[in-house]
């Protein structure tokens, strides 16, 4: 089966000053991806204004060239706006209309929403290529070309001019069946979906639309919002969740799939490269030590047959120390037998000497005074015997051997010192290391309030823990972190906000706004107005249960695509930071290059009765201790309510409950989640 050329044109003024802006290549490329049947290969994107001339020309490169692609799909300026200028500027270029097309994109948009009507698509032929005009909007862009995606490639045959009496063989029900589809499947009113729309069919105009509310999964379009449409008020909306309850297991797996790979940086070798993970293999570009060195103050000797050095009186003719004006030589050349050379430790052991005597194996014999006046030794009778050649002798590379592989790609930089401590003693000044992510976190909610805001609380308001909570927690694990400060209610707010911090850092943490209520906009808003994929939105767990993993792609400041994170966290202060330690400490950690991603587990003893939740696995917040005999006891923190932020005061490990309709007994053994340092109660 041939693989087809795609291109992309974004016609958006907006967006070619600030590519980042665009969200719809990023959205139709998916539809590509997921639904194209593997027939697809998007060879090329390019973003003009809304100007007729640029939309015009850069068709033309694609489809009057030598190479031409098999379809081109435009975005945006579809719309009665005055900018809108799409439909003309395509219309005066197509060969042959393709009104079937057209008909299929609106009838699907129809079934959702009146206001389908006010989009204005175009398509055709040219040449050997077909055209298609969607609307601007991500959601409306994806939305047409689902509609569509699955005859393309048929079409996009005929046009290319393939047989039309063998394309057919077989008939239509053939066709359907090659293509994936069935007739039942492609009328407009079986167009169900699991959510309410918010289309916007062009740059410039946007509308909200009431669709029929479903209450059962359709796996086929899960790459549909599944959210609330915000725009249609709280009798519309959603009474049960649609989002699948998936096990913390299904969870972490999700997360581990969808993370970012990480990207490398090159970072100097300084104290502040604790935490990090080299990204290549290091190798020393010089041994150690560089110079025979010896290992003990005392004298440098040449050690005479059978090593017998008792009783004999050596004059001493030089001086060796560390320092590198300390010398090492014996001015005439190398040290001769009977000679010694009195030398420190480190210092360079001179020409000629085979060992060095320790200074505790010496007796001062004469001394002589110096022409400064300083008293300086003159013999030195030694005292040992079976001296053997290299005795405190560090040879050169007998720590590290030049070209010596001295740490892998995937190591962790330690705080104890060790690692920073090799390369700077092989002259590394730089390695290649995997950049640590940025953080972002932000609170959510019109009743919250800053928690130092001088004044009394007014009735409903809330002083914000959760963001200065995970703001801590975050740093300590060793990440930077911006505080994104508090976003209220209102769905033009949180987008703004959001589109901001996804251009400032790597991944956005939020609190609040997860669940069901009709001012719970989060999920609406990454899948709405971002053009994301929510991955999950609801955990089998206590606490926690809402806690919500999407990725939303957007372009960087150098306009290459990237995908960047959300962790939309439950509004209790302790499930925001169980959730914190669950899933986004794996997912940043696997951002940084570290592995494993996940927090260390172990096992522990119970110290008391433990009550369990008779429906849901709970992540219990808790004091491990090392006992005498080595074992490790877990005693609660208290009181387990998920709006309880003391139930993770003193905690340094989360007990991996399993639901149950009795108490788990003393002494009985758990599994535990280590997110702090042991205690001990020795």
């Amino acid at each position: 089966m041939a693989t087809l050329k795609a291109a992309i044109l974004v016609v958006s003024t907006t967006a070619a000053n600030d590519p980042s802006t665009d969200a719809a290549e990023a959205a139709l490329r998916a539809v590509f991806d997921q639904d194209g049947g593997g027939r697809w290969h998007v060879v090329e994107t390019k973003i003009v204004g809304d100007v007729t001339t640029d939309i015009q020309r850069q068709i033309l490169l694609w489809t009057d060239g030598p190479d031409p692609v098999n379809l081109v799909i435009t975005t945006g300026g579809t719309g009665f706006s005055v900018a809108d200028h799409t439909p003309e500027a395509v219309s005066v270029l197509l060969h042959k209309q393709a009104p079937g097309l057209v008909h299929a994109m609106l009838a699907s948009s129809l079934a959702v929403t009146p206001f389908a009507m006010m989009s204005r698509p175009v398509a055709g032929v040219r040449n050997r290529t077909v055209i298609i005009t969607l609307p601007g909007s991500p959601k409306g862009a994806r939305e047409n070309l689902q509609a569509v995606i699955k005859t393309l490639p048929h079409a996009c045959q005929q046009a290319a001019g393939g047989d039309s009496r063998a394309l057919h063989v077989g008939g239509v029900k053939a066709l359907e069946k090659d293509a994936g589809i069935s007739s039942t499947t492609q009328q407009p009113q079986q167009h169900n979906h699991h959510h309410h729309h918010t289309c916007s069919h062009g740059h410039t105009h946007g509308h909200g639309h009431a669709a029929p509310v479903r209450h059962t999964q359709d796996h086929h379009h899960q790459q549909q919002p599944l959210s609330n449409d915000p725009s249609l008020g709280p009798t519309r909306r959603q009474r049960k969740s649609p989002y699948p309850m998936l096990s913390v297991s299904d969870a972490i797996a999700l997360i581990k799939q969808h993370t970012p790979s990480p990207n490398i940086t090159a970072a100097k070798v300084t104290p502040s490269l604790t935490g990090s993970v080299i990204a290549e293999d290091v190798h020393a570009p010089e041994p150690v030590p560089a110079f025979r060195a010896s290992i003990v103050d005392g004298y440098a000797v040449v050690v005479p047959p059978g090593g017998d050095m008792r009783g004999v009186v050596y004059p001493v003719v030089t001086v060796s120390h560390a320092a590198p004006e300390g010398g090492g030589g014996n001015g005439g050349g190398p040290l001769q037998l009977g000679q010694v050379a009195r030398i420190t430790t480190g210092a360079p052991v001179p020409e000629g000497a085979t060992a060095v005597i320790m200074v505790e194996d010496t007796k001062l014999v004469s001394s002589t005074t110096t022409e400064d006046g300083r008293e300086e030794e003159k013999e030195v009778e030694i005292f040992a015997e079976g001296v053997k050649e290299g005795e405190n002798i560090r040879e050169v590379g007998s720590d590290v051997e030049k070209g010596a592989l001295i740490l892998r790609k995937g190591e962790q930089v330690s705080a104890v010192g060790g690692e920073v401590g090799l390369l700077a003693s092989v002259g590394v000044k730089e390695v290649k290391v995997f950049r640590r992510p940025v953080v972002g976190v932000l609170s959510t909610g019109d009743e919250i309030v800053e928690h130092d805001r001088e004044g009394e609380l007014r009735m409903g308001e809330v002083r914000d823990t959760n963001r200065p909570g995970l703001i801590a927690a975050a740093r300590e694990w060793g990440y930077e972190v911006v505080d994104l400060g508090i976003a209220k209610d209102q769905a033009g707010s949180l987008e703004e906000v959001l589109r901001d911090a996804l251009r400032r850092v790597d991944l956005v943490i939020t609190t609040g706004g997860v669940s069901m209520g009709e001012l719970d906009l989060l999920k609406p808003t990454i899948e709405r107005a971002l053009g994301g994929t929510i991955h999950f939105g609801r955990v089998a767990m206590k606490p926690g249960k809402p806690t919500t993993f999407a990725t939303v792609p957007v372009k960087n400041n150098a306009g290459e695509r990237v995908t960047r994170v959300i962790f939309s966290l439950p509004g209790n202060p302790a499930s925001a930071l169980v959730t914190f330690h669950l899933f986004v400490l794996p997912s940043l950690r696997q951002m940084s290059g570290i592995s494993p991603t996940e927090l260390p587990r172990v096992p522990v003893v119970l110290s008391h009765d433990f009550p369990l939740d008779k429906v849901r696995p709970e992540y219990h917040r808790a004091v491990v201790s090392v006992g005498r005999d080595g074992v490790l006891f877990a005693t609660s923190t208290g009181g387990q309510r998920s709006s309880k932020v003391g139930s993770m005061k003193g905690a340094n490990a989360l007990l991996c409950m399993p639901a149950g309709a009795e108490p788990l007994p003393k002494a009985s053994r758990v599994e535990a989640l280590l997110i702090g340092n042991l205690h001990s109660d020795l």
